[in-house]
């Protein structure tokens, strides 16, 4: 009785430790030349069906210190993806622009695109595996 006892502890050791395996792989984003220290920094993780269409699988915000944001995403599947990011100097929680068409905000994304124009997932997207991923964006 002692034995089954003992091997039942042991399977249910074993399934807890199981489910507290880390799930998904998680990408640290690094943006460290934001023009000031107003405001937010707003970044989306994208698929191809949703880059430049509106909110991203997972969107995330962080104030800024020191003209730095350090944000992570959790639990991320394996794929493709792209991040956008944008300084939200005012708090309003959108991107904001001249008369002319031009971003009055700083903006980003994966790639490190720097063309005229918006970026496009093509330049910015990345793939996700099992390990996890540390990227650095430029505004």
């Amino acid at each position: 009785m002692k034995t089954v006892a003992l091997v039942l502890s042991f399977f249910l050791v074993s399934l807890i430790s199981k489910a507290q395996e880390k799930i998904g792989t998680s990408i640290t984003v690094t943006i460290d030349n934001v023009t000031s220290n107003e405001g937010k920094v707003m970044v989306g993780l994208h698929t191809a069906e949703t880059f430049m269409k509106g909110p991203g699988v997972q969107n995330l915000e962080s104030t800024i210190e020191n003209g730095k944001v350090v944000l992570t995403f959790t639990a991320v599947a394996p794929g493709t993806y792209a991040i956008m990011a944008m300084h939200d100097a005012n708090g309003n929680n959108r991107m904001d622009y001249e008369s002319n068409g031009m971003p009055k905000e700083s903006y980003g994304s994966s790639g490190n695109d720097m063309s005229f124009g918006p970026p496009n997932f093509s330049a910015s997207k990345f793939e996700v595996g099992e390990e996890d991923l540390e990227l650095t964006i430029r505004f």
